[in-house]
């Protein structure tokens, strides 16, 4: 058990990270609206994310370079400030939502405004990300998913109908409506993520830096034992993240659909519906898990943005730097993480602000995964160790279906 929890890392985070506080906000709107009729939707997604995981960590620890980088390195640069652009917009609305969630839920238990609760959690995501090393950053950010169980304890306390919440799994119950196929795509849209992409990419190459290790394009022999590692770490940190967004469902459907309560746009509005149905004890570990998955997910958005940016003008950038010797990178997370906490300033309306944020990230996300497919089987890049046939299978069904969501998204929304 210690070896298979020491292969843990750059996968654990990320799947983990990939439960923040608006895709709790997603996936409670999709219990209390449609109850467990789109939990199917997380076991077909799962293969799909291992997939596309793998392929951005095979990236990282094969070139020893970003996806951005990588980019830089090989196609146009058009190509390149484009989707760094993107990543960018996204990124920062994705911020303001999680903190401004965060800040709602830390009210929602302790009184007053949340947007003095905003800003103090953008300020202490900032100072941890630029004070501390990779080494130690990394071991807080693996002990910060342990908050995550806090909706398997939801979900024990919850009365969940379990015969039919386990045959929802596996059985879809399909609606033939606009608001079926767009919760459908919501979801996809949150499990599979752009920022998630460079962040896994970007910790691959942290951890050799770490070790001292050289690029697996050259060391390949070293590659056998290297590509099951990160098999093992992402299979659990996307296995992980699919229980807790299932558990997320099945809460919200078993106590707040069950009993008519069906408009849910926040996370912090699914905590606080909770608790004249679920109780107090309910009610509190769900805002305590909002806080927790936030301090995980910040300094992931944040991280992917500095990392992109950081290889996007061909300079250095790591956790592992002193802030002197690593400006823009230390720049890009603070200005990113600040203002993303400054947009619930503004009057932004934080449903509208995911919504821009899923357009965005739909509109990137396929195309991105194209580009990712191209580097995984570009022999410049990769040497001899392009993605092997199963793999390249999987990738780009992951990516055609991106892309249908993409398309679905745009049919019923505009």
């Amino acid at each position: 058990m210690r070896k298979f929890f020491e292969q843990l890392g750059p996968g654990l985070v990320t799947g983990a990270a990939d439960d923040d506080p608006s895709g709790i906000g997603t996936h409670s709107q999709v219990g209390a609206q449609f109850g467990y009729g789109l939990a199917w939707t997380f076991v077909f997604s799962f293969p799909l994310m291992v997939a596309i995981q793998e392929v951005a960590a095979h990236i990282g620890c094969v070139t020893g370079a970003g996806i951005a980088r990588n980019l830089r390195r090989h196609y146009p640069r058009p190509l390149l400030w484009a989707v760094v652009l993107l990543l960018l917009v996204a990124n920062v609305v994705n911020l303001g939502a999680d903190l401004g969630a965060m800040g709602a839920a830390l009210a929602l238990l302790l009184g007053g405004g949340g947007a003095a609760f905003t800003i103090m959690f953008g300020m202490i995501c900032v100072v941890l990300e630029v004070t501390l090393n990779y080494a130690r950053y990394s071991a807080v950010l693996k002990w910060t998913t342990l908050s995550l169980f806090s909706y398997v304890a939801v979900v024990a306390v919850a009365g969940v109908p379990w015969g039919r919440a386990l045959s929802a799994l596996v059985i879809p119950e399909i609606q033939w409506n606009a608001a079926y196929a767009m919760a459908m795509v919501a979801i996809l849209g949150t499990t599979i993520s752009p920022y998630l992409f460079f962040w896994q990419a970007a910790q691959e190459i942290e951890e050799q830096h770490r070790h001292h290790a050289k690029p697996l394009c050259v060391t390949p022999r070293e590659a056998g034992p290297e590509f099951r590692r990160i098999r093992v770490d992402t299979l659990t940190g996307m296995a992980f993240s699919t229980v807790i967004s299932v558990a997320i469902v099945f809460a919200t459907a078993a106590t707040l659909n069950a009993n008519g309560v069906t408009d849910i746009t926040t996370s912090a509005q699914a905590a606080e519906a909770l608790r004249p149905i679920a109780g107090p004890f309910a009610f509190a570990l769900f805002a305590v898990g909002i806080i927790g998955t936030g301090l995980l997910a910040v300094p992931v958005l944040a991280g992917s943005a500095a990392y992109a940016v950081t290889e996007m003008v061909g300079v250095a950038g790591s956790l592992d730097a002193k802030p002197l010797k690593a400006r823009l990178f230390y720049a890009t997370i603070a200005v990113t993480t600040l203002l993303g906490a400054s947009l619930n300033f503004f009057g932004v309306d934080p449903a509208r602000a995911l919504y821009w944020a899923a357009v965005v990230n739909g509109v990137l996300a396929a195309p991105l995964m194209v580009v990712m497919m191209l580097i995984a089987r570009n022999g410049r890049a990769m040497g001899r160790l392009t993605l092997p046939g199963r793999a390249t299978v999987f990738g780009w069904a992951a990516t055609a279906v991106m892309a249908a969501a993409t398309a679905i998204f745009f049919l019923t929304a505009f």
